[in-house]
Formats: structure tokens, sequence, C-alpha cells
């Protein structure tokens, strides 16, 4: 089975960070309209600001859906429990534009780690939104506690 199998089944069947824990600093709840999938997701944020001064201490959420959905929910809380937002807006950034490239951009994982597993989603439109409901999610709640991570930068539109 190919190594990216593998990678979306493994979270699928064991996501990481699931469930939903307290204290939390915000949380969201996102449905994607097309299929069902839901994800309800928390944030706990240490220090303040937009870089790396401010650090996601904690992502917990609970995931009802497709593989992919959960997968890529649970890859977005494994590589970002612990980071500062300066390497969460980079991620989020990066999967947006890997999921949204039709297959153009198949990522870097020195940036999104196991994220580039969900490459081959890019060809298949109606998936993308299953891959990036909890990422989606994260930048809204994100919001919620006041960082916006979703506001394209130079350098993200000089990677575009």
């Amino acid at each position: 089975m190919d190594l990216y199998q593998q990678i979306i089944l493994d979270h699928s069947k064991r996501p990481v960070g699931a469930g939903l824990r307290e204290p939390f600093d915000a949380e969201v709840h996102h449905v994607n309209p097309t299929c069902g999938d839901e994800v309800t997701l928390r944030v706990t944020v240490t220090g303040e600001g937009n870089g790396e001064a401010a650090e996601l201490t904690d992502i917990s959420y609970l995931a009802q859906g497709c593989s992919i959905s959960v997968a890529s929910t649970s890859v977005m809380a494994e590589e970002l429990t612990g980071a500062g937002i300066t390497q969460a807006r980079e991620e989020y950034h990066a999967m947006k534009a890997m999921l949204t490239s039709r297959g153009q951009i198949q990522g870097d994982d020195d940036v999104i780690g196991d994220g580039v597993a969900f490459a081959g989603v890019s060809q298949y439109p109606a998936r993308v939104k299953c891959a990036l409901l909890g990422w989606t999610a994260l930048a809204d709640a994100l919001a919620r506690r006041g960082i916006d991570i979703a506001a394209e930068t130079s350098t993200d539109k000089d990677h575009s």
C-alpha cells in the first residue's frame, strides 16, 4: 500500500488530539454542506500577537465524516500542537495552496509534514473541502481568539 494512503488510514483510525479538552480559548463548529462532514475544534493559545510569541498549546476536536476529513484534521493537530502562530500560518497556507492546486503543487514535507499525503486529493475537487475542513476551522478558531492566519502575507503570495 502506498505510504500516503497508509498515513491517511492511520490518522483516520487513530486521530491525534481527538476529544474536546478544557480549558480552551476559542471553539468553532464547521460543517461541510457538500458531504455532511463535521468538526468541532477548540484551541488554546499562550502568549500574545500574531507571531512566534504566541503558541498553539492545544488543539482538540471532535471530527465526524470521511477518512480524508478526519485524517487531515488529525495531521493538522499533530503538526501544529505546540507550534508558534507563524508556523501555523505557513502550514495553513501551504496546505490550502496544495489542496486547491488541482495537482500542480505536490507540497513540501519540510513545511507540512504528513500533510503531503493529501496532495492527491487536489485532483478531486469534491474532496478538497473534506481535507480543508479542519484547517478552516483552525483559522476560524484562531480568528475568534484575535489571531488571523488566513490573511495572505507578502511571503504567501511569493510562494503561490
